[in-house]
C-alpha cells in the first residue's frame, strides 16, 4: 500500500500570478487533483494512502495524516492559503517524521537483524514549490537544512531522516507572469537548480523544472510511473574492472571512474500475485558484526552500501533452497552488464564489515543478467552461499538427510562465520528442505538484553507519540491573547532620533508624548492585552500586508497611537469595527445570548417572563403553553384493555373519569397545544349519568394482539368496548358525511363522548359523524398507511449488516389491523429476510409467528364490524 505525501508550499510567494491568470497555489492544487486522476486509472491505486502537509508549524502543518479520509484530504487541499514563510527544511522533517512514526511500532526496519527488502512501506513525497529563497524567522538561507532535533523516538538509529523505501520528488514551478513567445523545448523536463534538488537525488528521486502547463502534465504522468514498490540501494564497484569485450567500442576502453562504478538506484520488490504482499527469505546483511556485549546499536545509513566484484562467477542455485530475486531499475550499471551479453555468469555482491574477520565480508548474493538480456536481477542468497550451498547439496544428494560427523563439523564451522541474525531465516529454509533439526533451538540471535529492551521501549514510546500526533491533527492554532511587542535588535529606533521628532513636530504640530530616553530591551516579550477577545488584533509587521483600501485608516490609527501613547488611548481597532459583523453571522443570536452577562433575577418571580421576539415572530414556546385537561390523555398512563369498573382504575374510592383525546390530535402528527383557555370540565355526576355509548365507536386498537396477557383474559362484548381511540378516531367523527349528518355548532358536545370536554373547531369546519361504511374505510386506509411506513423501516433494518434485530421486533409490535393482516405482513418480512439470507432472523421471526398463532387461539378475538 504506497503512501503518497504531498508537501505544498504555502509561503506568501505562492500568491504570484502566472500568465494563465492563476496563482502558483491554484496550479499546485490543480496538479494534485490531476495526479490523483491519472493514478486512479491503475487498479493498484485502490490501496493508496494520501497525506497532506504544508509549511505551517507542527502539528498544524499536518492537514491529512494516517487516519484522515479521502474527503478530509480534498477539503484541506482546497482550503490551503499562502500566507507563511518558505520553511521547507522544517516541513520536510515533519513529513519524514510523519512517515516514520509507525515504523518502530511495526518493527519494519528490523534494527540490528539485517535489512529485509520484503518488509517495506513504499512512500513518495511530492513537493510543489516555487523555488524561491528559503525564508524563516531567522533570516534567508542559501542551502536546505533539516532540523537535527526531532520528537520522533529512535531517530538516532538511522543517520538520515528518511528510509530506503521513501523517495522525494519536487515540482518547481517556473511558469512566467508574461506569456513567452519562444517555443517550448522538446524532450524531457530538466531538473531544477533550487536547494531541494540535492535532497531529492539523495533519496533516489529527482526534481522537475516546470515552465508551462504542458510540462506540468508531462511531469505528473512521469511521477505516476515512478510509483513502484521497491527500496533504494547504493551499488559500488570493488576490485578491478572486468576484461573488455573483443568488439567493445573505443569509448568503453578508457580508464578512470565510469558512471556504472557507482549507482544509486531502486530495486523493485514485486508483491506476490496471490496475497498482494511481497514474500522473501533472506536479508541484506548489516554493515557491522553484532556484539552480544554491546549495550547500544551503531546507527545505520538509510541506503545500504552494496559492493559488487567484477570477477565472473558461476551462479549457484539448489532446488530445495529458497532464494530472493529482485529486478534493478534501469541505470548505467544495468546497461553495462546487458551490453556484455553474458547471461550465464554473475558478479558477487558484498556488504563491508558484515563478517567477523573480513573488511569486505562474504558474498550474500550476485548480480546477473536475465536470460533474455532485458533486465538485470539481484539474487539474494544465504550469507556466504559458496560455502553453504555445497554443504546442503551434499546433505540432500549424498547423505540423504543423514549428516555424518564430518559434515556436521563443516556445518558448525560455517555457522561461526555467519552473522547470528541469519539463524531464523536459515531455520525456515531447512524446514522447507525437510531437515528441521540441524539447528539447535537455543542459538542466540546476536542482540544483547539491553538492546532488546531498548527497542521494546522505543516501540512503546513511538506508539504514544503516534497517538498524540494523530489526536492533534486537525486542530486549529490557538488565537493570540494579545499583541506581542518584539525587539528587533540592539539598534536605536527611528522614533528615538531627534531629527525624526523635529520633522514629526513640523508636520503635525503636536509634540509626541514619548520619553526621550528609552531602553529597547524593557519591552521585550511584553504583550498588550485586548479588551474585546472576539476581535482579531491588527498586528501588521509589514506595510505590504495592509489592504490598499485600508491604507488611510491604518495611517491615521498609527499616527493617533504614536502621538497619544497613554494606556487608555492606545487602540488596535477603529470604533466602527467594534460593531462590524459579517452578514453570515448576523442571525446568530444564540451565541450573542451565551456571551451576554447573566441578567439579574426578576423582582416579581410570579410575573410571566417576556419572550424575546428575535427571529421568527410566529414561533411559539411550547414549554410555556397551557394544556387542556382533556389532553392529559396523551402524557398520562394509558391502561389499555381495562374495563371501567376494574379495581385498578379506581382512584380515591370513586370511578376514574375516562377522557377522550382532543380532536386536534391526528395520527402521525406532533401535538400542538391550543392557545385558547381550557374549558371547565363537568362534574363527575354528569359523567356517570351519561347514556351508554352507541356501537358506532369501535375499539379497533384492541385488534392488535400484542398487548399483555392480562388484556387477553378480559371478556368482550358490544356494550363493554373500551373507548381507547387513536387520534384519528375523533378526527373521523367530525370529518363525516355532510348529507347524512347536520353540522355541529361551536361549543356543542359530541354524543357518546364522556368527560364533557368542549370541542375546539379547527379552520371553522363543522365536525360530523361518519357512517359505518365510511368509518371502516377510513380505519382501513389509516392502518394500511401505518403498516407501509413500518414495512419500509423494517426493510431498511434487514438490509443493514450485523445481527442486531431488536429494533425490528420493536417495529413489529406496532403493526395495526386484523389478525390476517398482521400474519400476511409478517410473512412478507420473512420473505425479505430470506432474500438477504438472514437465517438467524428468519428463525426468530418464525418463532414470533408461532407465538401469534398460540395467542390467537386463546384470545377472544373481536371482529372490526
Amino acid at each position: 500500500m504506497p503512501v503518497l505525501l504531498f508537501l505544498i508550499d504555502t509561503s506568501a510567494s505562492m500568491n504570484q500570478r502566472t500568465h494563465l491568470g492563476t496563482t502558483y497555489l491554484d496550479i499546485a492544487k490543480g496538479a494534485v487533483e490531476t495526479f490523483m486522476k491519472l493514478r486512479g486509472r491503475d487498479p493498484a491505486s485502490r490501496g493508496d494512502r494520501y497525506m497532506l502537509v504544508n509549511f505551517e508549524d507542527v502539528p498544524f502543518g499536518i492537514k491529512a495524516g494516517w487516519k484522515e479520509s479521502h474527503a478530509t484530504f480534498m477539503t484541506e487541499l482546497r482550503n490551503l492559503q499562502a500566507t507563511g514563510l518558505t520553511t521547507i527544511g522544517q516541513s520536510l522533517r515533519t513529513a519524514f517524521d510523519l512517515l516514520n512514526l509507525n515504523r518502530l511500532v511495526t518493527g519494519i526496519d528490523n534494527y540490528g537483524q539485517g535489512r529485509n527488502p520484503f518488509f517495506l512501506e513504499p512512500a513518495i513525497i511530492i513537493t510543489i514549490s516555487d523555488g524561491n529563497k528559503l525564508t524563516s524567522t531567522g533570516g534567508v538561507q542559501d542551502e536546505l537544512h533539516l532540523p537535527l532535533t526531532t520528537p520522533l523516538p529512535g531517530s538516532e538509529l538511522t543517520k538520515e531522516p528518511f528510509r530506503w523505501d521513501q523517495r522525494l520528488f519536487a515540482l518547481v514551478l517556473r511558469i512566467p507572469g508574461n506569456a513567452s513567445v519562444e517555443p517550448e523545448p522538446l524532450g524531457g523536463v530538466p531538473p531544477d537548480d533550487s536547494p531541494i534538488t540535492p535532497m531529492c537525488e539523495v533519496t533516489g528521486g529527482r526534481s522537475y523544472s516546470v515552465f508551462s502547463q504542458r510540462m506540468l502534465n508531462q511531469c505528473l504522468e512521469s511521477l505516476v510511473q515512478k510509483i513502484q514498490s521497491g527500496v533504494v540501494i547504493n551499488f559500488e564497484k570493488t576490485g578491478p574492472d572486468p576484461p573488455p569485450l573483443e568488439d567493445a567500442p573505443a569509448e568503453a576502453l578508457k580508464s578512470g571512474p565510469q558512471p556504472w562504478h557507482c549507482c544509486h538506484k531502486l530495486i523493485y520488490v514485486r508483491p506476490n500475485p496471490k496475497t498482494g504482499v511481497p514474500i522473501g527469505h533472506w536479508p541484506i546483511p548489516e554493515a557491522f558484526w553484532p556484539d552480544q556485549n554491546s549495550p547500544t546499536l551503531p546507527p545505520r545509513s538509510a541506503h545500504p552500501h552494496v559492493r559488487f566484484s567484477c570477477l565472473d562467477s558461476e551462479p549457484m542455485v539448489i532446488d530445495k533452497v529458497p532464494f530472493d530475486k529482485y529486478e534493478l531499475e534501469p541505470s548505467p550499471l544495468t546497461q553495462y552488464i546487458l551490453e556484455r551479453k553474458s547471461p550465464h555468469t554473475c558478479w558477487q555482491v558484498f556488504v563491508c564489515n558484515s563478517a567477523k574477520y573480513s573488511d569486505l565480508g562474504q558474498p550474500f548474493g550476485y548480480l546477473k543478467a536475465s536470460t533474455a538480456l532485458n533486465c538485470v536481477n539481484l539474487f539474494v542468497m544465504p550469507y556466504n552461499y559458496p560455502v553453504l550451498l555445497p554443504l546442503l547439496d551434499d546433505l540432500i544428494k549424498v547423505h540423504k538427510f543423514k549428516p555424518t560427523i564430518k559434515w556436521r563439523q563443516s556445518f558448525e564451522n560455517y555457522l561461526k562465520t555467519m552473522p547470528p541474525y541469519y539463524i531464523g531465516s536459515l531455520r525456515k529454509a531447512l524446514r522447507i528442505m525437510g531437515a528441521p533439526n540441524l539447528l539447535a533451538d537455543n542459538m542466540e540471535y546476536g542482540l544483547s538484553y539491553s538492546v532488546v529492551s531498548y527497542l521494546k521501549k522505543l516501540s512503546q514510546q513511538s506508539k504514544i507519540e503516534y497517538d498524540r500526533l494523530i489526536a492533534s491533527i486537525g486542530k486549529k492554532p490557538p488565537p493570540e491573547a494579545g499583541m506581542k511587542v518584539r525587539w528587533r535588535g540592539g539598534g536605536i529606533s527611528l522614533a528615538q532620533r531627534r531629527d525624526f521628532i523635529q520633522q514629526l513636530q513640523s508636520l503635525s504640530g503636536d509634540a509626541p508624548t514619548l520619553p526621550m530616553e528609552l531602553n529597547p530591551k524593557e519591552f521585550q516579550g511584553f504583550q498588550l492585552a485586548l479588551l474585546n477577545k472576539g476581535l482579531k488584533p491588527q498586528s501588521f509587521r509589514n506595510p505590504y500586508d495592509i489592504p490598499r483600501s485600508h491604507l488611510l485608516d491604518q495611517l491615521s490609527r498609527m499616527r493617533r497611537n504614536l502621538l497619544n501613547t497613554s494606556v487608555c488611548s492606545l487602540r488596535g481597532q477603529d470604533s466602527d469595527q467594534l460593531h462590524s459583523v459579517p452578514i453570515a453571522q448576523m442571525g446568530n443570536y444564540q451565541d450573542f445570548l451565551k456571551a451576554a452577562p447573566q441578567p439579574l433575577r426578576d423582582a416579581d418571580p410570579e410575573q410571566p417572563k417576556r419572550l424575546h421576539t428575535f427571529g421568527n415572530p410566529f414561533k411559539l414556546d411550547k414549554k410555556g403553553m397551557m394544556i387542556d385537561e382533556a389532553d392529559e390523555f396523551v402524557t398520562g398512563p394509558q391502561n389499555k384493555g381495562k374495563r371501567p369498573g376494574d379495581s385498578n382504575n379506581m382512584t380515591g374510592g370513586g370511578p376514574k373519569r375516562r377522557r377522550c383525546m382532543s380532536p386536534l390530535l391526528r395520527l402521525g402528527r406532533a401535538y400542538t397545544p391550543p392557545v385558547t383557555p381550557p374549558a371547565s370540565p363537568r362534574s363527575d355526576i354528569d359523567m356517570n349519568d351519561e347514556a351508554p355509548e352507541p356501537d358506532l365507536i369501535i375499539n379497533h386498537l384492541d385488534q392488535n394482539h400484542y398487548s399483555s396477557d392480562s388484556e387477553s383474559d378480559l371478556p368482550s362484548g358490544p356494550d363493554d368496548h373500551q373507548e381507547n381511540h387513536t387520534a384519528a378516531d375523533l378526527q373521523d367523527l367530525r370529518l363525516g358525511d355532510e348529507e347524512e349528518n347536520g353540522p355541529l355548532q361551536a361549543g356543542e358536545l359530541l354524543p357518546g363522548i364522556e368527560g364533557g370536554a368542549e370541542l375546539v373547531l379547527v379552520d371553522d369546519q363543522p365536525p360530523r359523524y361518519l357512517s359505518p361504511t365510511a368509518l371502516k374505510k377510513h380505519i382501513h386506509t389509516e392502518t394500511t398507511k401505518v403498516n407501509n411506513e413500518l414495512r419500509t423501516l423494517i426493510y431498511k433494518e434487514i438490509r443493514k449488516p450485523g445481527r442486531h434485530y431488536e429494533k425490528i421486533f420493536l417495529l413489529l409490535k406496532q403493526i395495526q389491523g386484523t389478525l390476517d393482516t398482521r400474519l400476511i405482513f409478517l410473512q412478507n418480512i420473512i420473505k425479505e429476510a430470506a432474500r438477504f439470507k438472514k437465517r438467524v432472523l428468519i428463525e426468530q421471526l418464525e418463532n414470533f409467528l408461532e407465538e401469534i398463532h398460540n395467542r390467537s387461539l386463546t384470545m377472544n378475538h373481536v371482529e372490526t364490524l
